[in-house]
Formats: C-alpha cells, sequence, structure tokens
C-alpha cells in the first residue's frame, strides 16, 4: 500500500496484514470459487477484486438517489387520485403540477420505491454479470434512457405522451426485441461492424462524456455550467437562480468545488503514489466532511429539503417493500404510433450506447482478441438484455453496462467477482438507502473525471497519420460529450468511416469498369478482324 503508509502505521503491523491478504489471495484462488472466476488465469486476485467492486460501486452509488429522482419527475403512478382537494369538489388536472399535500406525499412514497427498484435491478444485473459472463462490469438503469422515459415519453408529471404504465411495457418489449437479437448473435455481429479506429474512439468519447458529467452541478463538483450565449461557462458558484441557472453568487465562489477538488487531489496523489483504492480515499473524505451540518459544504442544509434529508439520513437503516412500481405495466395504448416510434428509440439507443460501452469497457480491460471479440461476450449481451426485462417489471427505465465500471478496471479488476461485489454493495444498500444516497455529487464528480483521464490512454493507438482513420475517431470522440450522447457519437464516426472507405470501393470499381471495357474492346476487335479474315478468304 506504499512505504510511506507502512512506516506510518508501523513495518511489522503493516507486513502482518500484507501476510495475512497473501495467505487469503491464496486461499480463494486456489479454492472452487478462484478456478471457476478464474483469478490465476487472469493474473487477479481476491483483494484486487474486492477493491475493484468498491471503487466501481462508489463511483456509480450516485444512481440509486439520480435515478429515482428522474423518475419521479414523470410522477410516476400517481395521479388526480391522489390529490387533496378540499370537501365537496372535484380534483383536476392543475393539482398534478401545483403543490399538492395528497399528490407530494404520493410522489415522496413511489420515489422510495424507485431507490429500492433502482439497487434491486442493479443487484441483480451485476450478479448476472460476474456469475454468467465472469466480466468484471456493473450494470444499473441507464442515464440516457432514464431522462427521455421521464421527460420525453411520459412527461413531467405524467404530462407527456403515455403513462408511467404503458412506458413500462415499451421498456419490457424492447427488453425482450435486445434479448431475441443477443440470443441470436446478432448483437454481437452488428458490434463487430464498429469500425476499429471508432471503437478506440469510444472509449476516449464516453472518458469525456463522464468527466463533463463530473464537472456539472447535479452528478458533479459544478465547475461546469450552462450559459446563453457560449452554451457552457466556467460557473462554480456560490448560489444560482433556481429557474434559470444563472449564476448569482460570483463563479469559482463555491465552497463544494472547492471541497472537491481537494478529494480529486488526494485521488491523484494517491494514484501517484500507486495506493491501491485511491479513488475510494477521496471520495469518501469529501463525502465524510459533507456530513458536518452547519458549514458551507454540508449536504444537509438548514432547509426543508435539507432537514427532511437529514431526518432520513439518521435513520441509517431502512427498508420497506416495492409497492407502487412493482409490475406497473400496461399494454392498453398499444394501437398508438408513439408508442412503437419510443419502442424503435429505445432499442436503437440501448444497441449503440450500450453495446459500443460494452466493448470499450472490453478494450480497457485488455478482454479483446484480435478477432475483436472477448470471452463471455455472448453472456454478457444476453445478461444486459435480461436485465432490462427484470428492469421494467420493478418499475426502472432501461438496464446498461455502466461506464463506470472502468473505475473498477482501473484497481485491476478482471474478473466477475468485481461485479458480484458491486452486487453486495446493491444488496447492501437496500437496506443502507439513507446513507448512500447522501453521497454527495461533489464527492463523485472527482471519481468521474479521473475515469475520464484513465480512458483516454486509448487514443495513442489511433494511427491519427492515417485521415480515413484520425477523422471518424476524432468525430466520435467530439461529439459524444458535445451532443451529450454516446451513440451520437458511434453513429457520426461509422458514418463517416464508411464515406471515407467509399474513395477506395469508387475507385477500385472504376477502374474495374475501365479494365473490363478495354477487355470488350479488345474482344470486339479481335472478332471484327477474324471476320474481315473471313471474308477476304472467301473472296
Amino acid at each position: 500500500m506504499g512505504g510511506g503508509l507502512c512506516g506510518r502505521v508501523g513495518n511489522g503491523i503493516c507486513k502482518s496484514w500484507k501476510k495475512w491478504l497473501k495467505g487469503l489471495d491464496d486461499k480463494v484462488s486456489k479454492s472452487c470459487v478462484g478456478k471457476y472466476f478464474k483469478l490465476d488465469a487472469r493474473k487477479s486476485s481476491f483483494t484486487k477484486e474486492f477493491r475493484a467492486g468498491t471503487a466501481t460501486f462508489l463511483t456509480m452509488a450516485y444512481i440509486i438517489s439520480v435515478n429515482a429522482t428522474i423518475l419521479g419527475e414523470s410522477g410516476v403512478t400517481c395521479s388526480v387520485a391522489d390529490c387533496t382537494v378540499p370537501a365537496n369538489q372535484t380534483a383536476s388536472l392543475d393539482c398534478m403540477m401545483k403543490p399538492n399535500e395528497g399528490y407530494e406525499n404520493c410522489l415522496a412514497k413511489v420515489k422510495n420505491d424507485l431507490v429500492l427498484a433502482t439497487a434491486l435491478s442493479s443487484m441483480i444485473g451485476s450478479f448476472a454479470m460476474g456469475i454468467l459472463a465472469n466480466l468484471p462490469l456493473a450494470l444499473a438503469p441507464g442515464m440516457g434512457p432514464n431522462a427521455y422515459l421521464a421527460y420525453s415519453l411520459v412527461g413531467f408529471h405524467g404530462s407527456g405522451l403515455m403513462s408511467y404504465e404503458t412506458a413500462m411495457a415499451v421498456v419490457l418489449l424492447e427488453g425482450c426485441a435486445f434479448l431475441a437479437i443477443a440470443v441470436f448473435g446478432l448483437r454481437a455481429r452488428l458490434a463487430r461492424f464498429i469500425p476499429h479506429p471508432v471503437r478506440l474512439a469510444c472509449a476516449a468519447g464516453i472518458g469525456l462524456f463522464i468527466a463533463f458529467v463530473g464537472l456539472q452541478a447535479h452528478q458533479g463538483v459544478g465547475l461546469v455550467g450552462s450559459d446563453p450565449t457560449t452554451l457552457v461557462t466556467t460557473a462554480a458558484c456560490a448560489s444560482t437562480n433556481p429557474v434559470t441557472g444563472e449564476c448569482t453568487g460570483g463563479k469559482m465562489r463555491s465552497p463544494t468545488f472547492w471541497l472537491g477538488s481537494v478529494g480529486f487531489i488526494i485521488t491523484c496523489y494517491g494514484l501517484m503514489k500507486e495506493i491501491k483504492g485511491s479513488m475510494i480515499y477521496g471520495i469518501l473524505f469529501v463525502t465524510l466532511i459533507s456530513w458536518i451540518r452547519g458549514t458551507s459544504v454540508t449536504f444537509f442544509p438548514n432547509t426543508l429539503v435539507g432537514d427532511k434529508n437529514y431526518e432520513y439520513f439518521k435513520k441509517v437503516i431502512d427498508f420497506h417493500t416495492i409497492k407502487s412500481t412493482a409490475g406497473a405495466i400496461s399494454f392498453t395504448n398499444f394501437n398508438r404510433s408513439e408508442v412503437w416510434v419510443a419502442l424503435v428509440t429505445l432499442l436503437y439507443v440501448d444497441v449503440l450506447a450500450t453495446t459500443g460501452t460494452l466493448y470499450t469497457m472490453a478494450e480497457v480491460g485488455g478482454f479483446v482478441n484480435e478477432e475483436g471479440e472477448f470471452e463471455g461476450e455472448y453472456l454478457a449481451y444476453m445478461v444486459d438484455a435480461g436485465s432490462t426485462i427484470v428492469g421494467s417489471a420493478l418499475g426502472v427505465s432501461p438496464i446498461a453496462t455502466y461506464i463506470e465500471s472502468s473505475a473498477g478496471l482501473r484497481e485491476g479488476g478482471r474478473t466477475g467477482l468485481t461485479a458480484i461485489i458491486v452486487g453486495m454493495y446493491f444488496a447492501l444498500s437496500l437496506f443502507f438507502t439513507p446513507l448512500l444516497t447522501s453521497v454527495p455529487p461533489w464527492a463523485i464528480g472527482p471519481s468521474l473525471v479521473m475515469v475520464g483521464v484513465m480512458m483516454m490512454k486509448v487514443v495513442k493507438d489511433i494511427d491519427w497519420n492515417n485521415i480515413k482513420e484520425a477523422v471518424p475517431a476524432f468525430v466520435t470522440i467530439l461529439l459524444m460529450p458535445l451532443t451529450y450522447s454516446i451513440s451520437n457519437g458511434i453513429i457520426a464516426g461509422i458514418g463517416l468511416y464508411i464515406v471515407l472507405g467509399l474513395y477506395d470501393h469508387v475507385v477500385d470499381w472504376v477502374g474495374w469498369l475501365i479494365k473490363m471495357r478495354r477487355m470488350v474492346s479488345k474482344e470486339q476487335n479481335q472478332v471484327s478482324a477474324t471476320v474481315a479474315e473471313q471474308n477476304t478468304e472467301i473472296v
């Protein structure tokens, strides 16, 4: 763990601790568990996998509360019937758009169910990925599809194109279609259609994408904010306008940003000294300080929301059954075109974005061979699709392989044990949601930026001197963060690669036509000469 750290805690204790860990690693590696997960074959160990699973979970634990918040914006299963109205009056649709005690109580209960459903679906998906595919990849509800479902399909508090139950039916069918594609091996073939430079660029593009997320306010340190003129600008504001998001308290004056920056520096120093678990230490440092009330960086300010969050946080342990979202599926409105458009859109996003992410993680982990395949690929696709079906039954958006898995790969995770450790953490989170939902975004943001740093290393393998490969790769990297879409970057990269590749094919085709024309002309000349000779002999 680093000579300096051992010197401070005592060399004897440190050596004993290392010896105990080595003994544990040897026992696990030689056991049936170690042989099943191929720990020795993949040059890994139990302690590496444990650290990797911990790092992955801590970098994606935000999804538990963030996904519940996003999906909760749609109103989920809450309706006019849940509104509180005076006696002898009938509730109107306005009660869902304005503050209403009954409707807000329903939303609070639904959000608690969504927290549990998110953790449960992530646990099942991660367990399946580890046990069946033996890959160190974690699964959870995807960040893109959940926003599309909440804001585009169901709409704010049910004001969109369809009900939440219908949207879940769409997710269910999309998962079934995805599973069929995976079972027949079509998804792997589709993935291999992604050109090699675009596959490499996906890693860098996704790295920039996740770093960009880590720099924003909702899921990161808040360094980047919106601007009506330049779209984005430097933020880290002490305070912002809740309606417009405009900076009102001065830029670069946010205490939480500077605290997150300290956490980032801690992580950097740890990685420089090759201290295992460095990303975890940075997150824990910022989180523990943010849990102290009465400071400018507290996660629990003295407001109604802060007080409510703090009361929930003090419970530490909390568990309840899913009542409102489980089984909330309805096929009654499938005669409308909007439903089928949504189905195709979700399937398209899932195939491109998830497949690109899965291949990128395999590239980062060094699993991909010369043929563009990796061990466990077939089962990984099936797990990904099957998890979406499970997620729809629990009432959450499509499940996806998470790019935060690269944090675990950075810590040395190489087998399915990493995914199982993540699944165990999600299982624990079913009981400790008050603590895990209280990890502030400015504690998570620095680790996301560090993941982006790590994923940029693949750009050295791109042949930048070859314009045919360099341009598609660059556009792929550029569009992912700028359009806030992984699939857009993949589509643009593949499209450009095909268009640029057409030049060689067109030249070959034109050359072939010229050659054929010459051959035909030569044959015609020979035939004409033969006929002329025969006519001469007759005369």
